[in-house]
């Protein structure tokens, strides 16, 4: 069975906040969608997604207004981390602990950024790349200490790319290093060597998508070329043959999006269609055909910009 030419895509229930520029990520059997943006207006909003029920429930605001951060979660709790507002860049983390629906203000991470990628490993968040300028930034959270130490630079400078862990891995995909030019460049970063390689690059080149990892295998879903228009591509990257496989589209075109696995599905939620025009509620999901337990433990998911990852 291949997860590129199987998979099916199905509308599910729309997420109760239209909005672009929002996180998501897992805890459980649950998706969380986090912050982001609507018009001129920031969010806060938190809510709870249930692919079992189909339904979504409010949860309680995140503490910070705030788009183009990413989240990753370790055991419980998920972490916001940098973003920003129409005034500057955050470097602002804070904590929800979905085991009692509250929030907690974490260590600052040491550069303010947005439109960063943030993926967790053994129990570490890495927090990749952003822009102040387009950023080769790498900056790892320990949530057991509360610290942040330093980590090597990614090779390639940029922002609006989007992470994915396999086997311990993590794969910085696309991305822009000016929000005109888009990157279809892949590096993978080995947490345990500290260092980085090159991969075979993304056929589409694009940002502001949001990449998930199922079953050993990456899909790339939506974005943008040129920040106007919303994109609907999917595409799925193999890391044992370094290929890439076209997948069917993604019926909603969009950009600024995110996406969470659970159980075999990829679900892509929110963004919007290009440049000046409306924040998106639509949530579709796709379903690789692949048995549940085939899908590799699940700790995280994200953005900026839309980007899920699953790590593990």
């Amino acid at each position: 069975m291949s997860l590129a030419k199987d998979g099916k895509w199905s509308q599910k229930a729309d997420m109760p906040t239209a909005r672009f520029a929002l996180s998501t990520s897992t805890v459980g059997e649950k998706i969380y969608a986090i912050g982001g943006r609507v018009g001129n207006t920031l969010l806060s909003r938190t809510e709870e997604y249930n692919p079992l029920t189909d339904r979504w429930i409010k949860k309680t605001d995140m503490p910070t207004r705030r788009e183009g951060f990413s989240t990753s979660s370790v055991a419980n709790h998920i972490y916001a981390i940098g973003g920003g507002n129409l005034g500057g860049m955050f470097a602002v983390v804070e904590a929800y602990d979905s085991t009692t629906d509250s929030w907690t203000r974490k260590a600052d991470m040491p550069t303010p950024r947005w439109g960063l990628s943030s993926s967790a490993v053994n129990g570490k968040i890495y927090a990749i790349g952003g822009d102040k300028v387009a950023l080769t930034t790498v900056e790892v959270y320990d949530p057991t200490t509360n610290t942040w130490a330093r980590g090597a630079d990614m090779p390639t400078p940029r922002w609006g790319l989007s992470t994915a862990v396999v086997s311990g891995k993590i794969y910085a995909i696309g991305g822009t290093p000016n929000g005109l030019e888009s990157l279809g460049t892949v590096e993978v970063y080995d947490p345990a060597t500290n260092t980085w390689a090159p991969r075979q690059g993304m056929p589409t080149p694009r940002w502001g998508f949001s990449a998930a990892a199922v079953s050993g295998k990456i899909l790339a879903v939506g974005g943008t070329q040129n920040g106007r228009d919303g994109l609907g591509n999917v595409e799925v990257y193999d890391p044992v043959t370094d290929t890439w496989t076209k997948a069917p589209d993604m019926p909603t075109a969009r950009g600024n999006l995110a996406t969470s696995a659970i159980d075999g599905k990829v679900y892509a939620i929110g963004g919007s269609q290009g440049l000046l025009r409306r924040a998106l509620s639509t949530v579709e999901a796709y379903d690789t055909g692949l048995p549940p337990q085939s899908v590799q433990p699940r700790r995280k998911i994200t953005t900026i910009w839309g980007r899920l990852k699953i790590e593990k």
